[in-house]
Order: C-alpha cells, then sequence, then structure tokens
C-alpha cells in the first residue's frame, strides 16, 4: 500500500540566515556539509521517483534548514524555477519551503506564489520573548504572529515548529507556546526537544553551566502535554524529535540534551497507555477476569511501548488485571479492541485524543 504523501528532501543549511542561535548546527542538523545546488533539483526528482512504488501518492519537493526566504533572490528563483518546472511537468505535485518568522512580507509571498509554492513552514521555537531574546532568535513571537496570518492570506499551507526546553523555557512556557500556536490555526506542527550540539552557543553555556538541557523522561512528559493540545485542535503533528542522522545520533554530535532515535514512540506509547487507562478505569474493566487488547500490529511495538514499559506500567497499575496484547490485522492503525469475557469493545485513540483526555 503506498503512502499518502512521499517527499523528496532538499537541504540548504545556514544560507541566508545572519543569526546564529544558541541551537543551531544546520550542517550538523541536517546531515550535510554541503548545500543543494539548482541544477541538482530536477536530476533528484527523476531518481526519487524511480523508487516510488507505481501507485505513488502526492509528492512534494521540500526545501528544509536555513531560512530559504532569505537566500539572495537570484539563488532563491532558481531553486524555485527548478520545483515549479518539476511540478509543471507533472513529476511531483506540492512545493514546500521552511523559512523564518521575520522573512516574511507581502513581496516574498508574491514571488512564491509566482513560483508555486504550496506549503510554508515557520520555525517558531517559542512565542515567549525572553525565550527567543535568550536563543538569540532575533524575531519576536508578533513576527510569528504576522507572519501566520500573511501566509494564510496567500491560501498557503502553513507549518509550525516549535521547541521544548530552551534557555528560559520551562513547562509552563512551552504549554503557553502551543497555546498560542493553535490560536494560529496552523495545518501541522512539529515538536523539537533542544539538544546541546557539538560547536554551537548552547554547547558553551552547557559547560558553563548556565543552560541545563532537559532529561528524557521531563521532555517525553511535556512533549505528551503539547500533543494532546494541539490533538484537540485536531493539528497534526508530524515530527517530534530530531531525524537521527550519521552526525545527530548517540555517540555523535550530541553532547547532551533528550535524544533519543524513537523520541516520537516514547511519546505516543505514553499518549495510548493514558487512552488505555481511561478505557480501563471507565468502562470497569479491573473487576474482570482478564483483559486483551487487540491492535493492528503496525500499531504493536507503540501499544507496548519500548522494552514492554507500558505493558509493564499496565500491570503495575492494575496487579489484579490479567493483561494481554494480540495482533489483529483487520483493525485501523488507530483502533484499539478491548475484550473482557463476553465484553468487546473498540475505540480510536485518536478521536478519544481528539476529544481530551484529563
Amino acid at each position: 500500500m503506498a503512502k499518502d504523501r512521499y517527499i523528496i528532501p532538499f537541504f540548504i543549511p545556514h544560507i541566508g540566515c545572519p543569526h546564529d542561535c544558541v541551537f543551531c548546527s544546520q550542517n550538523k542538523i541536517t546531515g550535510r556539509e554541503r548545500s543543494i545546488l539548482p541544477e541538482e533539483i530536477l536530476p533528484t526528482v527523476l531518481e526519487y521517483r524511480a523508487t516510488f512504488p507505481k501507485d505513488v501518492g502526492r509528492i512534494e519537493v521540500a526545501f528544509f534548514g536555513g531560512s530559504f526566504t532569505g537566500i539572495p533572490l537570484p539563488l532563491q528563483n532558481a531553486f524555485l524555477q527548478q520545483a515549479h518546472a518539476a511540478k509543471e511537468k507533472g513529476l511531483i505535485d506540492e512545493i514546500r519551503l521552511s523559512t523564518r518568522p521575520d522573512y516574511i512580507n507581502k513581496d516574498i509571498m508574491e514571488n512564491i506564489k509566482r513560483h508555486g509554492v504550496d506549503t510554508v513552514e515557520l520555525g517558531v521555537q517559542s512565542m515567549n520573548d525572553r525565550v527567543l531574546d535568550l536563543s538569540q532568535r532575533g524575531h519576536t513571537a508578533e513576527d510569528v504572529v504576522y507572519a501566520s496570518g500573511l501566509i494564510r492570506g496567500y491560501g498557503f499551507e502553513l507549518g509550525l515548529q516549535m521547541m521544548v526546553g530552551l534557555p528560559g523555557s520551562d513547562r509552563e512556557s512551552e504549554v503557553y507556546t502551543a497555546a498560542r500556536v493553535c490560536d494560529l490555526g496552523p495545518d501541522f506542527v512539529r515538536i523539537y526537544p533542544a539538544l546541546v550540539i557539538k560547536g554551537t552557543a548552547l554547547e558553551d553555556m552547557f559547560k558553563e553551566g548556565t543552560y541545563r538541557p532537559l532529561p528524557l523522561k521531563e521532555a517525553v512528559e511535556t512533549c505528551v502535554i503539547l500533543a494532546q493540545m494541539f490533538a484537540r485542535e485536531r493539528i497534526k503533528v508530524i515530527r517530534m524529535g530530531l531525524q537521527p542522522t550519521d552526525l545527530i545520533n548517540e555517540g555523535g554530535e550530541v553532547v547532551a540534551g533528550p535524544f533519543h532515535p524513537s523520541f516520537r514512540q516514547l511519546v505516543d506509547s505514553r499518549l495510548v497507555l493514558k487512552v488505555i487507562g481511561k478505557v480501563i478505569d471507565q468502562r470497569g474493566l479491573s473487576l474482570g477476569a482478564g483483559l486483551v487488547i487487540e491492535v493492528n500490529p503496525r500499531a504493536m511495538s507503540t501499544l507496548k511501548g519500548i522494552g514492554k514499559e507500558s505493558i509493564k506500567t499496565l500491570k503495575e497499575t492494575y496487579p489484579g488485571l490479567d493483561i494481554k496484547v494480540s495482533g489483529n490485522g483487520s483493525l485501523g492503525e488507530t483502533v484499539l479492541r478491548f475484550i473482557s469475557g463476553d465484553s468487546l469493545s473498540e475505540v480510536d485513540y485518536r478521536r478519544v485524543l481528539e476529544k481530551g483526555i484529563d
């Protein structure tokens, strides 16, 4: 079965950005030392397409890293012209770019609109001006509000990225940021825990003792709260945590911070565990002789948790309940089936999250 969307990524690290955010080392985050050239766009699109299945879903060229709309206009347009040409030839369906909130204005919007861009992602990071200042972002929360409104006004799909664990931030600040992000009505969000990367100002702050990175457990707990907030607003969280690369990995360039190669699974498993606990409590299943929880095999690892942590937690929380889990390929990937004695019920945990657990 083909995926709904295939992304052809082009990483343009740090080009066009005059700021050195304390956490930033774009070359290491993207895992690339050299930026892509405009003339490489079409050949790369063709290479990717050759690997896609015949019943391919929508194909998107995405310009990640750096601050795309801050690139000198001739170079920016050279990239966009190549991507637009691929779109007009039917090789791709959509174009996405990421940029900074203070690199958005009407002229920029009109230019990227002419070049067929569909989606704009903004690196928000925080909606707390003090946190933005301590992180040397070079923009304000109001810049985010203005840019988001302009992007929406020009008909683009809007994505917003936020970080947890930045200097001067705490859980209250991050919940506030998530609430403000929800108010802006993005189509999707990304959540990144701040990591201490070699060669960054954050590394210096960490070594000096002026910055304390979030422990992994605390970062996961915070992201569980934020994910619930976004779920209630039906805003997709398309990524949590940096994607592991040869450099961003255990024993690589990460000096400290809540890095885990399966960070998203840690969060999702906690969310599913909360849903299961709510169902057990509400339906009195703990009074029965036993409980079988069926799930689509593709979601089994999320249900069990890494190292079967979720199963262990359930058995500790409900010591009198014999809990077993089983795969059922006929179930949707977000559906949980509970079988207790003669009782059978199903819940879609995504819908439960949208309605709210707490």
